[in-house]
């Protein structure tokens, strides 16, 4: 179907209307038109990785399809749902692809860990979730079949003139006048047919509400409708919201809404309009309840009555929950403080609500892989910043570069002293007063946020209940963060940060950049406050006194710290287990002094090769462990030949040595330190069974582990 742009618009209003993609392939499997295609999809093909698995199921869509003479229906690896109708024009076949939308809500929840964290983490998440298809039913995809089908079974371009020359037979004049093209006056039946039908084809289609909706009846209701749904998918998540909640309160003359969002198994506030707008909202309701599902299967809301607060008479408050729902699954809730009696009001507020669930959850995800994204950024730079620290400067550095990253003026670390539990000031920047010089700092709130282990956030210390700053301090703002320094049990410091530049206040946002960076703070502050200690012993305690590395009790209390954290980001996180090849021979043959001073050698490598936030200890013997923090084994298995390269060309007194390494990941089967050493083991031993010196990577399915892996 190439050729006329009117056949495009044509297609691009069809695809568009429904909410789906249409793909004209020829017989080679040739795109020749593309209209509202799955980002996913684009990416995924034009990608050399991906491109063979697309040209499995969309590849061989017109094979399929001509084959079977008919619509054909599938689901490609991906998830996506699509069908591929057969069409001609002109005489020449083709196929359309109609879909590449997700039908189901488990399909897309997987596509978006691997987009997040798996196999397609490689693409830009700006692009990879720039035009994400979702739909609840099939009734779009077979609307637009439909609508394809008697396009294509029409004459696409229609002449007018053409068309009334045919008639010229009947309607003939009876006094032709002499001119190359005779003079044609048909009957006005005839010209209201004419003009109907080129209009019909010549003009685009009036997008209709979308299938199940009520479409109000007045015009200018129709227009403000069709624009909320079109203008959803150009805001980010919550603008949208805020931009449906406007809607219904101008459209329905609601005081009171509220946006319920589903928290773990909860359903909280995001925001509100009206009397509910400066208040924490908790309803208490768990997400998954099924009167809620119910409530919605019917078209109206779930209704929860609250008692008035005195002074109102007594009156019940009615709070109409209509849940946001993809697939099964209750995403969010609107909220109408109202006394709603017009069930076409209620019904018209529900079918509102599922409208726009796919597109609402689309925008939640494309919003939530932006953040991780600039997280992950973030934490690089954080990293590269923190190997350039100068030692001596080690307190001042750490506090400046963390200070940045927050867009905070002022800033200070507090570290607590082991022998009396007070905290001291190491650094403080942009502060009126000399907190270096004070015995003891921190009373006020950090001494109770590292007691407590729990971070603080405050966007305005008047409104919490803590004793005022005094004058002479002079912040600036009333917003401040406050966040304990923790290794395992162990209590190190605090962190605080106020003033932040602009005025704004802190938020959750900051927060978890914090709790990004904390576990990189932790280590490189512990490793200062160790080499400052005075008692050898205590430094011994984590050290290995051969090869001055970390020791086998660090690395395990540290894999426990960076398991959590890459849990919780869905960072990847590596370990590597590395073992000198043939060393019994070594110490038979030369002695162990030699040995000793061999694995001296191979500590000394590893730290000139490793990058500043990686992390090496000796787990025992001629074993090495290596921690490597947000790296992939596909990161990580460079790092490990390029160690077992060097090592092998490194000079040794007594003879050759080499190494054999084996890497393992992080994930949702290897969770636990136990499982992550286990599985680099089990490469490990895989590496000396294929000759030694060499580098192999973990992989569950061609490996088990032993009974502790689940």
């Amino acid at each position: 179907m190439p050729g006329t742009a009117k056949k495009q618009k044509f297609l691009d209003s069809l695809a568009d209307e429904n909410g789906v993609a249409i793909v004209v392939v020829a017989s080679d499997s040739h795109e020749v038109s593309v209209s509202n295609n799955n980002s996913m999809c684009r990416n995924l093909y034009s990608s050399a990785e991906f491109a063979p698995s697309c040209a499995q199921f969309c590849g061989k869509a017109f094979e399929r399809a001509v084959e079977a003479g008919k619509m054909i229906e599938y689901e490609c690896y991906a998830g996506l749902t699509c069908k591929a109708v057969p069409v001609t024009d002109r005489g020449t076949q083709f196929v359309a692809i109609v879909g590449r939308t997700f039908l189901k809500a488990e399909n897309y929840r997987k596509a978006t860990e691997k987009a997040v964290s798996g196999e397609w983490s490689r693409f830009r998440p700006s692009e990879f979730f720039e035009n994400i298809l979702m739909t609840g039913s099939k009734a779009s995809l077979e609307k637009a079949c439909a609508g394809l089908k008697k396009f294509t079974n029409r004459k696409p371009d229609i002449n007018l003139k053409k068309e009334a020359r045919e008639l010229k037979p009947a309607l003939q004049p009876e006094s032709p006048v002499a001119q190359s093209d005779p003079v044609v006056q048909p009957n006005p039946e005839e010209i209201t047919r004419l003009i109907d039908r080129f209009k019909s084809e010549s003009e685009k289609p009036i997008p209709q509400p979308p299938a199940g909706l009520i479409e109000p009846a007045a015009a200018q209701d129709v227009r403000e409708h069709r624009s909320l749904i079109g203008s959803l998918m150009k805001l980010d998540y919550k603008d949208a919201c805020v931009s449906i909640l406007n809607y219904l309160s101008k459209r329905y003359a609601l005081e009171t809404l509220v946006w319920l969002e589903r928290r773990s198994d909860r359903l909280d506030g995001l925001f509100a309009l009206g009397r509910l707008s400066d208040k924490t909202i908790r309803i208490g309701i768990a997400a998954d309840n099924e009167r809620l599902l119910e409530a919605a299967k019917r078209e109206l809301p779930y209704e929860l009555y609250e008692r008035s607060e005195s002074g109102t008479g007594g009156k019940t408050r009615t709070l109409n929950l209509f849940p946001v729902i993809v697939g099964s699954e209750i995403l969010g809730a609107i909220g109408v403080e109202a006394e709603l009696e017009n069930t076409d009001q209620k019904r018209d507020i529900s079918r509102l609500a599922q409208t726009v669930a796919s597109q609402l959850e689309i925008l939640r995800l494309r919003d939530e892989v932006s953040q991780r994204d600039w997280l992950s950024q973030a934490v690089k730079r954080f990293n590269e910043s923190l190997k350039k620290i100068d030692a001596d400067d080690f307190w001042l550095h750490i506090t400046q570069i963390s200070a940045e990253l927050l867009g905070a003026e002022r800033a200070s670390i507090l570290i607590q002293s082991e022998k009396s539990n007070s905290l001291h000031a190491k650094a403080a920047i942009g502060s009126r007063i000399n907190l270096l010089a004070e015995d003891s700092v921190g009373s006020r709130v950090a001494q109770i946020v590292l007691n407590g282990g729990t971070p603080v956030v405050v966007s305005d210390i008047g409104n919490v209940a803590l004793e005022s700053a005094p004058l002479e301090w002079s912040y600036k703002t009333k917003s401040f963060i406050s966040y304990p320094i923790l290794i395992g049990e162990r209590k190190i410091g605090v962190l605080n940060f106020t003033d932040r530049a602009g005025g704004d206040a802190f938020n959750e946002r900051d927060l978890e950049l914090l709790q990004a960076i904390a576990p990189q703070i932790a280590v490189a502050i512990d490793r200062t406050t160790l080499k400052d200690k005075a008692g050898e012993y205590e430094q011994l305690s984590v050290t290995d006194p051969l090869t001055g590395l970390l020791n086998r009790r660090y690395i395990e209390e540290r894999l426990g710290e960076e398991i959590l954290r890459s849990a919780r980001h869905h960072f990847p996180m590596s370990l590597m287990m590395l073992d000198v090849d043939n060393f019994k021979s070594y110490n038979d043959s030369f002695g162990h002094p030699a040995g000793d001073a061999a694995l001296e050698i191979v500590a000394d490598v590893l730290k000139g090769t490793l990058r500043g936030d990686d992390v090496a200890a000796r787990y025992g013997g001629e074993e090495f462990a290596i921690l490597l923090p947000q790296t992939s084994c596909e990161e990580a298995a460079p790092i490990a030949e390029r160690i077992r390269q060097r090592i092998e060309r490194t000079q040794f007194p007594k003879r050759r040595v080499t190494v054999s390494i084996g890497i393992a990941e992080f994930s949702s089967r290897i969770e636990s330190p136990k499982d992550l050493i286990s599985a680099a083991d089990v490469a490990l031993y895989e590496a000396k069974n294929h000759g030694r010196n060499n580098v192999r990577i973990f992989n569950s399915s061609d490996n088990s582990l032993n009974d502790n892996i689940h």
